[in-house]
């Protein structure tokens, strides 16, 4: 074992731990993880800056970087991994924190601006990334090396894109370097009260949910392998691996992944995964295509990869050079690539199979569309009943009982597993908390003449959910019922738009900003997210939104994204509508370029807000929308509803059609 591997292996797998509360997998995304999730309250972070600079000082690093994410480069990470919410009291899921021996300062995104005002303490300066004249925490980073300091990073944390442009930054500013720690400072100032690492038990996904054999996905693998000449693929990202194997776990809380590596060449496969953690019917689904080997291997065995190249003979003095290079996703950690062998035996690329799995197959849309359905008639049962306890009954209920009610009502339905991520019930100006997360006994009670946001999703056997609505239980305000038809038209322009094969989500994001931008408004977040099939709820490589990475993935027939724009008023309210849509071939009366033209088609089956809906601003094309997507709502989820005249009566007055001669409500 090479020296960065035993470094990072005794990061890894230490046995600074404790017992985590182990559950089934929806009592453990229900509960486990609200109890590592920071409320909305201010954390001390003065003794834990104070250890962590002692060991920085111990190390010889004078700027160190926690980065959000954990080895596998997961967006949502299991409790042992909340290291940047460990020592920062930001518990949003995408930031930087940065330390120095006097300075702290936390970057993250327009979403959680409001978030980390309220819960990073004065030890912290917020970066609100975005911002005009604001630096990047790249930048920060390379200023605070400035004198020829020396910057220091977990190397599993951080991949080797962002590690070699870190240090071109460095470098410039005038800092030393960056160096890979030997062991993850985070890690040791957290000490015994870190919680241990999740070790669940792993399934197998049964091919009329996965649509397609794993050997099958292993075997157009290999012909990519072939066609660009490539050596094989090592992969760390925890969906990739449970989509390429169909295999499903409960190590993250919402997402139904293991902790595992992979390795893929032209003559083997092989998974890197604890033994222990496999259910009885792993080893016979694998048999002998996959071999098994223990997940503290992947350091050893990929400095093994490195070192099998075979090596074209050195040409004038220069040092010989691999005949075939070793794939590694530009979302791998910097370890990974060292281990490998580095530049000269590997070539960073965007994942074959992270892009494969996000072309559903006819299995995995059909599993989406009826899993929509079912999520559908929860939400509005959820809704209905909603509207009965706090107007006619005026119960008192917060934010957290009823988001508890909506989980209990989802899962008394067919094939579901657990929720896809926290329930953001939102009541008021909480709302205007893009990811708010209220909890249980600091969360408020929700307000029945205010604006109530609620942003939730499922995991079923065959598929994930995320919806959003907004709603009101009274009288809205003018300027509310204004935002949320401005929203709306954004909405419904992306839901019916055309446009030709080869088109990203980059270009498609202003048709769901444009109405609000005429009225100098607009929202800081992206437009849509892909969205996994009974996997992440958050999936690459392709979304719609303004960060440059949309533009570089055109949009694919089978992609399945969110389509949510809102209108956020800090202190006040806020709205989202997020429906599902999945990517299709569109018939056009032509066909320019010779080329396929795709559209959309929305899978989400809730109504729309009546109280909110200004008629009078929308067009007949939008009207005959809104009364066509209602009929379909009707349609498909009244058959829930025998015995619930409750439901029942609900749905049918919020699908009404729009008068559209008078323009208003009928």
């Amino acid at each position: 074992m090479s020296q960065l591997a035993a470094i990072v292996t005794q990061a890894l797998f230490g046995s600074l731990r404790k017992n985590l509360i182990r559950g089934p997998f929806r009592a453990y995304f229900s509960s486990t993880a609200k109890a590592f999730v920071g409320d909305m309250e201010t954390v001390n972070t003065t003794e834990r800056l104070r250890e962590l600079r002692r060991l920085m000082k111990e190390n010889h690093v004078d700027v160190y970087v926690v980065p959000s994410e954990d080895s596998h480069q997961s967006e949502y990470i299991a409790p042992c991994d909340a290291r940047r919410e460990f020592i920062s009291g930001f518990s949003g899921s995408a930031g930087t924190a940065v330390i120095t021996s006097e300075k702290a300062a936390l970057a993250t995104d327009g979403r959680y601006f409001n978030q980390a005002s309220k819960q990073l303490d004065s030890n912290w300066h917020l970066l609100k990334q975005g911002l005009e004249d604001v630096p990047t925490w790249q930048e920060w980073t390379a200023e605070q090396s400035e004198g020829h300091k020396t910057v220091g990073v977990d190397p599993m944390v951080i991949t080797a894109p962002e590690a070699r442009k870190l240090t071109e930054k460095i470098k410039k500013k005038g800092g030393a370097e960056l160096v890979g720690v030997k062991a993850n400072l985070i890690d040791l100032v957290w000490g015994n009260d870190r919680p241990s690492r999740p070790n669940e038990k792993v399934s197998v996904l049964d091919v009329k949910f996965a649509g397609k054999k794993f050997e099958a996905k292993i075997e157009d693998l290999r012909k990519e392998l072939d066609k660009k000449k490539s050596a094989g693929l090592v992969v760390s990202m925890l969906d990739e691996i449970a989509w390429l194997y169909n295999l499903r776990g409960n190590d993250i809380p919402f997402n139904p992944v293991f902790f595992s590596y992979a390795a893929v060449t032209p003559t083997t496969a092989t998974l890197y995964i604890d033994e222990s953690k496999l259910s009885k019917d792993v080893i016979p689904h694998l048999g002998d295509k996959v071999r098994i080997r223990p997940y503290s291997a992947i350091l050893e065995d990929s400095k093994a990869l490195g070192e099998s190249l075979e090596m074209e003979a050195p040409i004038a003095g220069k040092p010989p050079t691999p005949k075939k290079k070793f794939w590694i996703p530009t979302k791998a950690s910097w370890a990974l690539s060292l281990e490998l062998g580095g530049e000269e035996k590997v070539e960073e690329i965007r994942s074959p199979i992270g892009d494969a799995k996000a072309i559903k197959n006819a299995t995995e849309l059909e599993g989406m569309r009826a899993c929509h359905i079912r999520d559908g008639a929860s939400l509005s049962e959820y809704f209905a009943w909603l509207e009965e306890e706090l107007t006619f009954k005026q119960t008192k209920l917060d934010e957290v009982q009823a988001a508890d009610k909506l989980e209990e009502i989802r899962s008394k339905k067919e094939r579901f597993v657990g929720l896809s991520f926290d329930t953001i019930s939102s009541t008021g100006p909480n709302a205007a908390v893009i990811h708010y997360k209220p909890e249980r006994g600091n969360c408020s009670v929700i307000d029945p003449t205010a604006l109530y946001l609620c942003d939730s999703g499922a995991q079923y056997l065959d598929g994930t959910t995320d919806t959003t609505r907004t709603i009101h239980f009274g009288e809205p305000k003018e300027m509310e019922r204004k935002a949320y038809t401005l929203v709306l038209k954004g909405v419904i322009a992306l839901d019916r738009a055309v446009f030709p094969k080869g088109t990203s989500g980059f270009a498609l994001d202003s048709l769901a900003r444009q109405f609000l931008w005429r009225e100098g408004l607009d929202y800081r977040h992206g437009t849509g997210h892909g969205v996994g099939s009974y996997l992440n709820v958050h999936e690459g490589p392709i979304g719609i939104g303004t960060r440059i990475q949309f533009s570089e993935v055109p949009l694919s027939i089978g992609n399945v994204l969110s389509d949510e724009p809102g209108y956020y008023e800090d202190g006040n309210f806020g709205i989202r509508i997020e429906n599902m849509i999945l990517a299709k071939e569109a018939k056009t009366n032509h066909k320019f370029g010779d080329k396929p033209w795709l559209a959309f088609e929305h899978v989400t089956m809730v109504p729309m807000c009546r109280k909110l809906i200004d008629g009078k601003m929308l067009t007949p094309e939008e009207r005959t929308w809104l009364n066509d997507y209602h009929q379909e709502v009707y349609d498909k989820t009244k058959g829930f509803f025998e015995g619930d005249e409750r439901t029942l009566k609900w749905l049918e007055r919020e699908t009404r059609s729009i008068n559209v001669i008078e323009f208003t409500l009928t």
